[in-house]
């Protein structure tokens, strides 16, 4: 069988990572594999150390779509797919998450008679206005194998349709990469990371990020959010990686963060861990986070309404507190009178879920 595995941005390939490296473990040649890197969000920091930290090759081809809209992403991608499709001929394509790049390359792939294996099938916000949500309703509608992370997601897709012979629960590749860098974490020099001396600084501190254009967009949001941080802030310090988007916003708002946060460039994957890791708590909009922070036991307070992931408010540490500051500072105040969630680590969520993915692909 030949295989396509394709990814659109760094997220991508931490998720795509793991099946790469149980592709190379478990199938003795069964499967012939290329990456694909559609360049949705390039990124010039994405160099050949960024692969070797991943353990996994450069891809093999890259279809520098760029940005642009929804619509004119999303094209490009399509017209530079079909190519290599259609020059190739893959039996099988591989998309993850829920990002343009992941429907994008599914329709192609279907419309020319290719088959789709979707990872991280069947999460589901039930919020229609976010377009992360009609990705991942249009790719499982039309996908050929649906891997899940939690049941949850099964329940979803059964409800929408999809054949339950289709649906495979095999835990989160996410939390397959989360262990691997976690481990890798314990054998280097932390030192080597260039906000190593910030660390040393800080004993007890609250990690956050904030990047979704719901809030950082919103000047009232955002003027609300940065009033509630800067207070918590006063009585426990603040470590906080500013994303490119949040800090053109905070700027353009003429928003100021207390001098008691700590504003750090963008991280990578594994200084990022390094941080988070040891935080009381995180305080985050992001989707990854809500999953690895309950995979590593640690509570999370989400600025969001809803989540597509259920299972980490369910089972696991995370609780959705919304985009208001009063309810942010109210969570901490619980927080700090040791009113704190205990969860649980998911079923399946166990560092194996790569190895049943390859396992299941190579029996069809």
């Amino acid at each position: 069988m030949r295989l396509f595995l394709i990814a659109g941005a760094r997220p991508n390939f931490m998720k795509i990572a793991p099946i790469v490296r149980a592709l190379r473990s478990h199938t003795d040649g069964i499967i012939d594999w290329e990456l694909v890197h559609t360049g949705q969000h390039y990124d010039h920091k994405m160099s050949a150390t960024f692969f070797q930290d991943l353990d996994i090759p450069e891809p093999d081809y890259f279809l520098d779509a760029g940005s642009g809209s929804h619509a004119q992403q999303t094209a490009k991608i399509m017209i530079r797919f079909e190519e290599i499709c259609v020059k190739q001929r893959p039996d099988l394509i591989v998309v993850v998450g829920d990002v343009n790049s992941t429907l994008a390359c599914s329709i192609v792939a279907k419309k020319i008679g290719i088959k789709v294996a979707h990872v991280e099938a069947g999460l589901r916000s039930f919020d229609r206005t976010m377009p992360e949500e009609i990705n991942r309703i249009v790719t499982d509608a039309i996908s050929d194998y649906l891997f899940t992370t939690e049941k949850t997601a099964n329940d979803n897709l059964i409800k929408e349709g999809v054949p339950k012979e289709n649906i495979h629960f095999v835990g989160h590749v996410m939390v397959d990469n989360l262990l691997y860098q976690k481990d890798r974490l314990q054998n280097i020099d932390p030192a080597e990371f260039s906000t190593y001396r910030y660390k040393q600084e800080y004993t007890r501190y609250i990690f956050l990020t904030l990047h979704r254009p719901a809030v950082v967009d919103n000047k009232e949001s955002l003027s609300d959010i940065v009033e509630s941080i800067n207070r918590i802030s006063q009585e426990t310090p603040i470590i906080f990686p500013v994303h490119p988007r949040t800090k053109k916003m905070l700027n353009s708002f003429g928003l100021k963060l207390s001098n008691k946060i700590l504003e750090l460039p963008p991280l990578n994957f594994k200084e990022s861990l390094f941080w988070w890791k040891d935080a009381i708590f995180v305080m985050t909009d992001s989707g990854g986070l809500q999953e690895e922070t309950t995979a590593l036991g640690i509570p999370c307070f989400t600025l969001r309404d809803n989540t597509e992931r259920p299972i980490t408010v369910t089972e696991g540490t995370n609780t959705i507190v919304g985009t208001k500051g009063i309810a942010l500072w109210n969570a901490y105040r619980d927080f700090m009178t040791e009113n704190i969630k205990k969860g649980h680590v998911p079923e399946l969520w166990d560092g194996r879920s790569a190895e049943r993915i390859v396992n299941i692909l190579s029996h069809i």
